[in-house]
């Protein structure tokens, strides 16, 4: 599906609006450990919402919303300690937001510009996003689906613990790369 195509077949109404469907929506991040070894978690969508303008792509709104106090990595004291206040501070911020600033298309897919807020700070992102198609489900519901991925220093947003390795280096790395497999639920 090009990005110029709609996520919804066009109908009289203007807009779409289409709703997460989290049950078959992941949002990993990978980041550099050791400065050897990647390492991966997963921080699981909470909300989404799309809404689609049927006849002008670019004046489409996202808005997203991350639960980082379910944070997993597949270790327990690491995800504790990325709950902590050294990183995310879910006791005061259980949640990333993200909401769409611009869309435009690209020759490959969609480039969705937005604001994302980590622990109160919001600073500007860009995501590159494919459409990947939609379909009708057995129980007659019309799905769309779209991966994304963005790329960002995690010290802008204050995630600036650290620890200095005896041979030179740091323990975590600065650049978080994200990648979104997100499917919606077209509403109404």
């Amino acid at each position: 599906m090009s990005p110029n195509q709609t996520l919804a077949n066009p109908t009289n109404k203007t807009t779409t609006t289409w709703a997460l469907d989290p049950a078959h929506s992941h949002a990993d991040f990978t980041v550099r450990h050791l400065m050897i070894a990647n390492v991966r978690g997963n921080i699981p969508p909470r909300s989404a919402t799309i809404v689609r303008d049927e006849s002008d792509i670019t004046k489409s709104r996202v808005e997203a919303e991350l639960d980082v106090a379910a944070i997993t990595t597949g270790a327990a004291d690491r995800d504790n300690h990325l709950r902590s206040p050294d990183f995310f501070d879910v006791a005061t911020y259980p949640t990333i937001r993200f909401v769409s600033t611009r869309v435009e298309t690209v020759e490959d897919g969609l480039r969705v510009h937005g604001d994302l807020t980590i622990r109160d700070v919001t600073r500007p992102v860009v995501l590159d996003v494919e459409v990947l198609g939609e379909a009708k489900d057995p129980w007659g519901n019309t799905k769309a689906a779209v991966e994304a991925t963005t790329t960002f220093d995690r010290r802008d947003f204050g995630l600036t613990w650290n620890a200095a390795l005896e041979t030179g280096g740091v323990l975590v790395g600065d650049k978080v790369k994200v990648q979104l497999a997100l499917q919606f639920v077209k509403q109404g």
